[in-house]
């Protein structure tokens, strides 16, 4: 798999979703505010990560592939903080749709290791599919794999899943979805989806352990009901299951301290789709993309892994 790792820069790969900034106050909890029974936390450094879809495209770029995406940025601070770092990492950004509508941005405070409070900016009106249909239309044929990439803060509409995959389909593209909420009948033929065990719960009759006999059952039936190719579930302590038609694979996490998950999801559909538009099957993408989650659940905040941490951990 090093081996393929030297060809990623061939592969193209477009993102299209919810991008949002992550923002973290790092700090240190010493005594307790006069004016109110709340903590004081004295901040000693602020940090801006690129978040949803714009971290899957991180993890991309940093890869060495040829990433491009398409979301929608507010018009303002954090749209300005969020459009340069996409252009420090040379993603392909044509596509964004600028917007009077905030910019999604999670604003942590954290004391050590401990998140004391999260503050979000969002609106999740859904979005106009007027804006985002050329860019689509566009793009699609230039590229090896699409990722859908949703956080249910209004880019992924029914009409706009259903428009991406219908072309997909007609040009003969991978489409891998990272799902939101309990409707996936709007990612019916896409490709893969990408689901960790709650949200593969969120759609079950009945709810399932983390167990992989169960896990397998469940892939089998949302693969028959949305019209896959497969999924790819990812299940915490227990690793990732892959199931590909009759192929199953159960890939265990390597044992190792976890800070934090927020953007593992990421890595993995980005990593993943990259194996597969790098023409690796199923399995072995899948494989890649668990070495590369387990780099970074053993980081603090958003992360996105570097091709060298991922040689390295390989």
């Amino acid at each position: 798999m090093i081996n393929f790792i030297d060809k990623i820069k061939n592969c193209r790969v477009l993102v299209i979703g919810d991008a949002m900034l992550d923002k973290y106050y790092f700090g240190e909890v010493t005594r307790i505010s006069p004016e109110a029974p709340v903590p004081i936390n004295h901040v000693t450094k602020i940090k801006e990560q690129l978040g949803g879809a714009a971290n899957v495209a991180h993890n991309l770029a940093l890869l060495g592939c040829q990433t491009s995406l398409i979301a929608q940025i507010g018009n303002e601070n954090h749209g300005d903080t969020l459009t340069e770092k996409l252009n420090s990492r040379r993603i392909d950004i044509s596509g964004v749709v600028k917007s009077d509508k905030p910019t999604t941005t999670k604003i942590r405070v954290i004391s050590g290791h401990q998140q004391m409070l999260r503050l979000d900016f969002e609106d999740t009106a859904a979005a106009d599919i007027e804006k985002f249909l050329p860019k689509i239309t566009a793009r699609v044929p230039q590229v090896d794999a699409i990722i859908i990439s949703d956080y249910g803060k209004g880019v992924c509409t029914e009409e706009i899943c259903r428009e991406i995959i219908n072309l997909c389909r007609e040009k003969n593209k991978i489409v891998v979805v990272d799902p939101k909420g309990d409707d996936w009948a709007k990612y019916t033929g896409a490709n893969f989806i990408t689901p960790n065990l709650k949200e593969l719960n969120a759609i079950l009759p009945k709810k399932i352990a983390n167990a992989d006999v169960e896990v397998e059952q469940a892939a089998h039936f949302v693969i028959e009901k949305f019209k896959l190719k497969g999924l790819v579930v990812t299940r915490s302590a227990e690793g990732l299951s892959v199931i590909d038609g009759k192929k199953i694979a159960h890939i265990r996490a390597k044992a190792q301290e976890v800070f934090d998950v927020s953007g593992a999801g990421d890595t993995v559909i980005a990593v993943f789709t990259l194996g597969l538009a790098g023409k690796l099957d199923s399995e072995k993408a899948a494989h890649l993309a668990n070495v590369a989650a387990g780099v970074v659940v053993a980081k603090v905040g958003t992360y996105a892994v570097s091709r060298e941490e991922l040689i390295n951990a390989l």
